[in-house]
């Protein structure tokens, strides 16, 4: 009994794991870069502290690959464009060269995993104010295209 309970809590444990495994990744491995965001969805009282983000250097990209067939997995190339990194096309293939992120475009857009920061509650406020006229990101990517916000800054 106890090695079926041992089994059971070590399984739940690697789902958990490949779970957060691609944000992970990026947190350790990855390179920073810093793309313009603009809130969607500022503070929601039933979720907490956290911010829906668009990226406006994102949106063609995004577009683009959600009128394609199928779905799945889609890697947009970046490209630096005025101090700020942007979307250059997107692909199916995984491209060659660094930086790029992989998104999915299963569900009704394109999905990067960089779509939502949270804040601390006293903070949310002041964060919202700041991004009114949009803000930057600095993004940090792992060379597998796996994102996670690291900062948010009305700049």
């Amino acid at each position: 009994m106890m090695l079926k309970i041992a089994a059971l809590a070590a399984t739940q444990l690697a789902l958990v794991g490949l779970a957060v495994a691609p944000q992970l990744s990026s947190r350790v491995t990855g390179e920073d870069y810093r793309m313009a965001v603009r809130p969607v969805d500022p503070i929601d009282p039933f979720r907490g502290a956290y911010v829906t983000l668009s990226y406006p250097g994102l949106r063609e990209a995004g577009r683009a690959a959600e009128r394609s067939d199928g779905g799945g997995d889609v890697y947009v190339p970046l490209v630096e464009k005025d101090g700020s990194w942007v979307g250059d096309g997107w692909t199916r293939e995984r491209p060659d060269t660094m930086p790029y992120l992989t998104c999915d475009d299963r569900s009704w857009e394109l999905r990067c995993g960089i779509e939502s920061y949270f804040v601390p509650q006293d903070r949310a406020q002041e964060l919202e104010d700041q991004l009114v006229d949009g803000g930057v990101a600095t993004i940090r990517i792992d060379s597998r295209g796996n994102a996670s916000v690291v900062t948010v800054s009305g700049d």
